[in-house]
């Protein structure tokens, strides 16, 4: 089987060696003569998959003690309104900084859960320029022009921008207020201090597995100081104290995830998966400069994205072209989002770098062409 250059904003690319174990093991888990998918939740195989993916990302992470890890459910999107119900209760604000589609998002999810309670929320700083379509985001803020309110209940900043190619290299220090960042499109690809962090978001199927699971790292004070007036399936604390296990988990998408985990560490952890991922940006950013008359990237240079690179070609047409030919390569996942067209390339952990030089090659092939 010929396998497919995966280049997909998610669900994006798994690694092939998780996959493979997978079927595997599809139909007889650890000889018990069932796949994990039917396993009960409660029972001793699949804890010890559920444990093993949870020690495995706090390994990887070097997660420290005082923090939850824990599996969600709904999506990064579900966390949109499910963060704010637990810690804007009345009177207390939340502070949002907006660098593109999903921050925008997660601010109008914000208002609407913050104001049935009595809560509000603030956008802090926003980096987009123009209105309506016309609207772009091409950098994200220097941490001096984020201002931290002490009175705020948490700040809030997504990491990665998938759609528009904007990523924190670096992150604000907040003081005492808590710093919230739904990292869904970047988790993982390098190591980061956890401790800098109360809440950590990120929806599974970009780097870590499967759609329909996220993972939350969470400091334990943070977590306890939410609300317990709303019903116990959204607050924070009854799946921290529960071990993910309130209600039946996706099972299988944990078992993917522990698979996932599993790949990273056999590689070398995340030094090696940021190596990785410099080198397949390192690459495809120098494609893109080295031919200035036929390639822009939009993205101010200090805020380009290691995970979504975004670029432009002269037209449309040739946009359009471009993806055409290259699917037929076997390269799919190129168009942009609806929303800005133009070319994204989802250079996630699952992708390699030998998929990056597949397509460097034809990016040169194609602008000799057509250039």
């Amino acid at each position: 089987m010929s396998r497919a250059i995966n280049f997909n904003a998610g669900p994006a690319a798994l690694p092939l060696p998780a996959l493979e174990r997978a079927r595997e093991e599809l139909l007889d888990f650890a000889g018990s003569g069932m796949s994990v998918m039917e396993h009960s939740h409660r029972g001793k195989e699949y804890e010890a998959v559920h444990n093993e993916a949870i020690a495995l990302l706090r390994e990887l992470l070097a997660i420290p003690d005082d923090y939850d890890v824990t599996f969600l459910q709904g999506g990064a999107t579900q966390q949109f309104a499910q963060l704010p119900m637990n810690f804007l209760g009345n009177g207390k604000t939340g502070d949002y900084v907006v660098t593109g589609a999903w921050s925008e998002k997660a601010v109008s999810e914000a208002k609407a859960a913050a104001g049935m309670a009595g809560g509000a929320v603030r956008t802090a700083v926003s980096t987009g320029t123009g209105d309506g379509k016309e609207k772009s985001y091409t950098r994200v803020p220097a941490a001096a022009e984020i201002p931290v309110d002490p009175g705020a209940a948490y700040l809030h900043l997504t990491s990665n921008e998938t759609i528009h190619g904007v990523e924190f290299q670096d992150f604000p220090a907040t003081g005492a207020v808590p710093l919230v960042a739904d990292m869904s499109s970047d988790f993982l690809w390098r190591r980061i201090e956890v401790s800098k962090f109360a809440f950590i978001y990120a929806g599974a199927q970009k780097n870590i597995g499967p759609s329909g699971i996220v993972v939350a790292v969470a400091r334990k004070d943070f977590v306890a100081s939410g609300r317990k007036d709303i019903p116990k399936i959204f607050q924070y604390r009854v799946h921290a104290e529960n071990n993910s296990l309130y209600n039946t988990p996706p099972t299988f998408g944990v078992y993917l995830v522990r698979n996932v985990l599993a790949w990273q560490k056999s590689v070398g952890g995340l030094d090696q998966i940021e190596r990785w991922n410099r080198e397949k940006a390192g690459l495809l950013y120098g494609a893109i400069d080295g031919r200035p008359d036929f390639f822009r990237c939009p993205v101010e240079r200090a805020s380009r994205s290691v995970m979504n690179v975004v670029f432009r070609l002269p037209s449309e047409a040739l946009e359009e072209k471009f993806v055409s030919e290259a699917k037929k390569r076997r390269m799919i996942g190129l168009k942009g989002h609806r929303s800005v067209g133009g070319i994204r390339v989802s250079l996630y952990n699952a992708a390699t770098v030998e998929w990056v030089t597949v397509l460097v090659g034809f990016m040169d092939e194609f602008a000799r062409a057509n250039g």
